[in-house]
């Protein structure tokens, strides 16, 4: 149960004041980070922001300052730190934010402790890591233990959330090393496993050489992967905090994501080249090494496999639903970065209502959270979304969600995002059928007037596109009664892996099928003028 506390700033002196702003204005030297706490309440954030703002400022002491005073001036740090937190007071301008937050929500110190030991030692070699687990070691020393302490602010129910938001912490900062490697390297530090370069047989040097490429891409292939699989054990943690924190989670695992995609899709060039932060944030799309010829215009997606990836991986369903809506978010970082115009995603069909309650109201719920949590992201990158389907049966937090999202991008002009929810195809060519009968009754058609234009033209979504690309994913191949209309032309691809782990890699993948394929709509000349297909999509 949360602990009823005064709201900051209110209830302090104008000198703790004071220090959680500066406790602000030095997080914000995380940008992802930052960003991420946006989505906290704000009886939370200073909190947690005072925290980040000890861990950042403490680093900046340990990198920036002569080498010939580094050491003396980060032991005096971390003693008067630990002094200070139990005596319970100081008059340092930025710990005294650190002193009430730690006394405030009664945080083990011995977190704190482990934190500046590991920094200590860090800082006074340059690191040598022999095996994954003594990398771990450093993982959880430097950014484990700091996600730990942030854990009873985020109000959890269950008693595993402490040991899984440290795994999220050393997630975040393999993924930090990837982002830096070059920073780190030029300063001489390597912060890879020793018997990983000996099985590639790589030294430090090859780093600088920038020769071996394929090796070095083996090498951050390796990362790369332990990296998902921390996060993957990681991320139920945030199905385990208080409902208004858990989009500050999905936030972070979902920065992660993004680095993970684009250092597997650099490869090796990670290593020369570091990956920009604002990757991390969303704020900017990577580059694309290989653009794509010819890519489809239209790719619709059925989103599957969401319950059975979670239960492959021992956790509850909700928990796939969350990770399919992080994966939707990739989709369309993907996308804007591959130019595509037009993506369509099968949310939930009108068969889906014979799934339990229990499910459904899951469903609706992570669904309702993942659009919220997505508005901002995807105003800001000029994306439109479009609701299609009955908007009399859905939930109602999720119904405002959808509403008020497609209202706000209404006006944008960048990709086209159609979310299909309480859709099916076969009500929707009953309901073009019973139209154009009733105009017919009416005398105001003839049935020689009923045309594939006509019909189109009183589909739900008479300005939808024809599909050219149709993706499913989980390995089933069929079309589920979605767009049966739009898709007779499309090309299909069917995916094994499940919807959660979708990424950039397998979408590129998809087109390349699709680029590699030829259209004929039925006619002998490949991509004949566009009749068939333009017909397809209205009028």
């Amino acid at each position: 149960m949360t602990r009823a506390r005064g709201a900051w700033p209110n209830a302090t002196t104008p000198e703790l004041r004071r220090s959680y702003r500066l406790c602000e204005r030095v997080a914000q030297f995380h940008p992802a980070m930052w960003t991420a706490s946006e989505a906290l309440p704000d009886t939370v954030r200073p909190y947690l922001r005072a925290l980040n703002a000890f861990a950042v400022w403490t680093d900046r002491l340990a990198d920036d300052h002569p080498s010939a005073d580094r050491r003396q001036r980060l032991t005096r740090w971390c003693a008067e730190t630990l002094a200070d937190v139990r005596a319970g007071r100081t008059e340092h301008p930025l710990r005294r934010a650190l002193v009430h937050t730690m006394r405030t929500w009664d945080l083990d110190i011995e977190l704190l402790r482990e934190l500046l030991e590991t920094t200590l030692a860090d800082n006074a070699v340059p690191p040598r890591f022999a095996t994954f687990a003594d990398q771990r070691r450093y993982l959880r020393g430097v950014a484990g233990t700091v996600t730990e302490l942030w854990t009873p602010l985020l109000d959890p129910h269950d008693t595993r959330a402490a040991s899984l938001m440290s795994l999220l912490g050393e997630a975040c900062q393999l993924a930090d090393i990837l982002q830096d490697f070059p920073v780190d390297l030029a300063d001489g530090r390597c912060y890879l496993p020793g018997d990983d370069l000996a099985r590639l047989g790589l030294e430090a040097q090859d780093f600088y050489r920038g020769e071996g490429s394929e090796v070095l891409g083996e090498l951050v292939d390796s990362q790369v992967g332990r990296t998902w699989e921390l996060l993957r054990q990681a991320a139920p943690v945030a199905g385990m905090v208080r409902i208004d924190c858990q989009p500050f989670l999905h936030t972070i695992l979902l920065g992660v994501e993004f680095v993970l995609e684009e250092a597997g899709n650099l490869g090796a060039q990670v290593l020369a080249e570091g990956i920009d932060t604002a990757v991390a944030t969303g704020a900017r799309l990577p580059r694309d090494p290989e653009p794509v010829v010819a890519a489809p215009a239209h790719v619709a997606v059925i989103l599957d496999g969401n319950r059975r990836w979670a239960a492959d991986h021992g956790l509850p369903a909700a928990e796939g639903h969350s990770a399919g809506l992080r994966a939707v978010l990739r989709l369309l970082h993907s996308a804007l970065r591959l130019r595509i115009a037009e993506v369509s995603v099968f949310a939930f069909s009108t068969e889906n209502w014979n799934r339990s309650p229990e499910d459904v109201a899951a469903l609706f719920e992570m669904m309702a959270e993942g659009v919220t949590r997505g508005m901002g992201w995807l105003h800001g990158h000029g994306v439109r979304v479009c609701w299609h389907g009955r908007r009399d049966r859905l939930e109602r937090s999720l119904a405002s969600a959808l509403a008020v999202m497609e209202s706000m991008t209404s006006n944008n002009r960048g990709l086209v995002f159609n979310v299909f929810a309480d859709y099916g195809g076969h009500d929707e060519i009953v309901g073009a059928a019973r139209a154009l009968a009733a105009e017919a009754v009416a005398g105001r058609i003839l049935p020689q007037d009923i045309t594939m234009h006509a019909v189109a033209g009183r589909l739900a979504a008479p300005e939808l596109p024809a599909v050219d690309l149709l993706i499913r994913t989980s390995g089933e191949q069929r079309l589920s009664n979605f767009l049966p209309w739009h898709a007779a032309y499309a090309e299909f691809v069917f995916d094994p892996v499940p919807w959660p782990e979708f990424a950039y890699a397998h979408l590129r993948s998809a087109i390349t099928e699709y680029t590699g394929r030829r259209r004929r709509f039925g006619s002998d000349v490949q991509d004949p003028v566009q009749g068939i297909g333009a017909a397809a999509g209205g009028v």
